[in-house]
């Protein structure tokens, strides 16, 4: 073993072992990475920074993008919104479910069809009485089966295509997965239909959405009374002196002739002003005992969400209520509500937080959120729509709040078909295509600029581009070689299928505790060795490395989709193993011999 060969070993497992611990954000973990590889000389100076440029980088990029103006443009949520007139069989439920998310994973990405389709799945097990458990699991492993069928629907996809031109051969084309991608989905999809519910923890769940919110609070009129101290204060002192005995929400101001809804935190109070306030009981008295304002009409039952809609015909008109869950990318994700002053900044208020089925009971203020997490917001409509796409929440189908632009489905269908027609006739490459089709999502209005960059998940781009040159200098200094010498040795005496298994159940392991485009990066390579050790062509390895990336159903951290369900689906670490173990051997038994008929070695 050379120096060099040492140097990238001790790189690779120092990664592996930053990304297994997961203190480090993974982009973080593969820039450091990139800079070891650098500073040691395994690449050369200019090529260091080559991966930003990389056609995979570009288009995954590309991809993120189109994906969101299909969302802007009410395409996929066109569909998601079919999937309610079902019925309430929890079979049939799960049939339309895991076959709408694995075919909309197919052709944008995974992680964006699955959070389009998780408030629906919610949504179903709330109408039909079942735990959201029994759903969510097998929503996110649909999704990661339909990123198998084309070259679009997954990044370890993009990345194999583009390592195949190492071999003398073109990149995969957009339907070159497809084969074993739709015998897996198809294989995978049944498994999860007619056996996921029953190898899913069954976690208690409200019965419905009335349950989930049970804001025990009274609708309140407080009037701001003669030589009050807090007259002439702002509404923010008036807050800041209760926040550690109260727990209330403002929800509009009255003054003379005039209303100010979700008013702004820093307007100055006058006499006689009257706030509307949302609180319990004990909430209210430590407001009115501390502040001095004074009872003008409070309503004496507790409400029920329900009831509270029903009130705001009366008080609160121009206000609406809406149930949204926190996508992965939230900017509230690992932040509280008062540290990004989420009132004064967007004019909404959060009412309540729902985690694991059931709503937490602890301060609001102090709740310090999580993927998958339920926020019960209150404003202005039209606010929420704009506030809840900038925050990066999915709002619950039952309450009919669309962030599309269902006028534009058609246009946005043709420019996406017209991307595919391209890709198919490799009239243009693949990265060519999908920016073109940017650019055309940007022309006919689906796309603002602001929204192009928001759409693209900034980490995985930089961990792409960081870890392609990681990938070459562990082909360049014969690091992939030894690895496959040593493979070579263990399956020598097995038929060659063997090897294609082990390099299959061998990247899917790897998948499933770091990134998996991250993974497809490190074994690709190795499989090009491989083949050309055995002579064979690299065509069915490299399509084993392509399944065995996308397919992590082992735990949690595996992908993105499996994170997003843990919190809201109840699930622990381990609960991924029951459904997750058996559908993999599935998919393997399912892969090989296809790859085999379609891809013989």
């Amino acid at each position: 073993m050379t120096t060099d060969q040492i140097i990238i070993f001790a790189v690779l497992a120092a990664t592996l072992g930053l990304f297994i611990w997961d203190k480090l954000r993974y982009d973080v973990v593969a820039v450091l990475a990139l800079l070891a590889v650098a500073l040691t000389g395994l690449i050369p100076a200019d090529e260091v920074f080559s991966g930003l440029g990389h056609p995979a980088v570009v288009t995954v990029a590309a991809v993120l993008i189109i994906g969101q103006a299909l969302v802007n443009a009410g395409v996929v949520d066109a569909i998601a919104r079919q999937l309610t007139r079902v019925g309430n069989h929890p079979t049939l439920q799960m049939a339309a479910l895991t076959i709408t998310v694995a075919i909309c994973s197919g052709f944008m990405n995974n992680v964006g069809a699955l959070a389009l389709l998780m408030p629906v799945a919610i949504w179903m097990s709330r109408q039909s009485g079942h735990s959201p458990s029994m759903f969510l699991m097998p929503l996110a492993f649909g999704s990661l089966l339909g990123g198998c069928l084309t070259l679009i629907g997954t990044p370890p996809n993009i990345i194999i295509a583009s390592y195949r031109t190492q071999t003398d051969a073109p990149a995969f084309g957009m339907f070159d997965f497809l084969p074993v991608g739709i015998a897996i989905t198809v294989v995978g999809v049944i498994f999860l239909i007619l056996l996921g519910r029953f190898l899913t923890p069954q976690r208690q769940a409200s019965n419905s959405e009335e349950d989930l919110f049970e804001i025990s609070s009274y609708l309140t009129e407080l009037t701001v009374p003669e030589k009050c101290e807090y007259s002439g204060r702002s509404l923010m002192d008036l807050v800041t002196a209760v926040e550690d005995e109260a727990d209330i929400t403002v929800v509009a101001l009255l003054r003379q002739d005039e209303r100010f809804s979700t008013p702004s935190m820093y307007r100055v109070l006058r006499q006689d002003d009257v706030l509307l306030i949302e609180a319990d009981s004990d909430s209210l008295k430590a407001l009115t005992d501390i502040t001095g304002l004074k009872l003008s009409g409070d309503k004496t039952d507790h409400q029920t969400e329900a009831e509270a809609e029903a009130s705001e015909s009366i008080k609160t008109r121009d206000l609406d209520v809406v149930e949204a869950i926190l996508a992965h990318d939230s900017l509230l994700v690992g932040n509280t509500l008062s540290s990004l002053s989420i009132r004064q900044r967007y004019g909404i208020n959060i009412l309540a937080v729902a985690r694991r089925g059931h709503q937490l009971k602890q301060r609001l203020h102090q709740i310090r959120f999580v993927a998958g997490d339920i926020l019960l917001m209150q404003g202005n409509e039209e606010v929420l729509k704009s506030v809840m796409v900038e925050l990066g929440c999915l709002p619950l189908a039952s309450r009919g709040l669309r962030l599309g632009q269902p006028r534009k489905v058609v246009i946005a269908s043709l420019v996406f078909a017209a991307v595919i027609t391209l890709i198919m006739l490799d009239t243009v490459s693949t990265a060519t295509a999908m920016v073109a089709g940017v650019v055309a999502m940007f022309f006919t209005g689906l796309l603002p600029v602001t929204r192009i960059y928001q759409s693209l998940d900034l980490p995985v781009i930089v961990l792409l581009a960081a870890m392609l040159p990681v990938g070459q200098a562990l082909e360049t200094t014969g690091g992939s070689e030894l690895i496959a010498s040593f493979l070579l040795n263990v399956a020598e005496s097995a038929p060659p299928a063997a090897t294609i298994i082990i390099l299959m159940v061998a990247t899917m392991l790897l998948s499933n505790i770091i990134n998996n485009a991250a993974a497809a990066i490190l074994a690709a390579p190795i499989a090009i060795s491989v083949a050309n050790g055995m002579e064979v062509s690299a065509d069915p390895l490299l399509m084993a490395v392509a399944i065995g990336a996308s397919c992590a159903f082992l735990t949690p951290i595996a992908h993105q989709s499996n994170t997003l369900v843990m919190e809201p689906g109840g699930y622990s670490f381990t609960d991924y193993w029951r459904l997750g173990l058996p559908l993999s051997i599935l998919v393997i038994l399912t892969a090989v011999p296809v790859i085999l008929w379609v891809w013989p070695l």
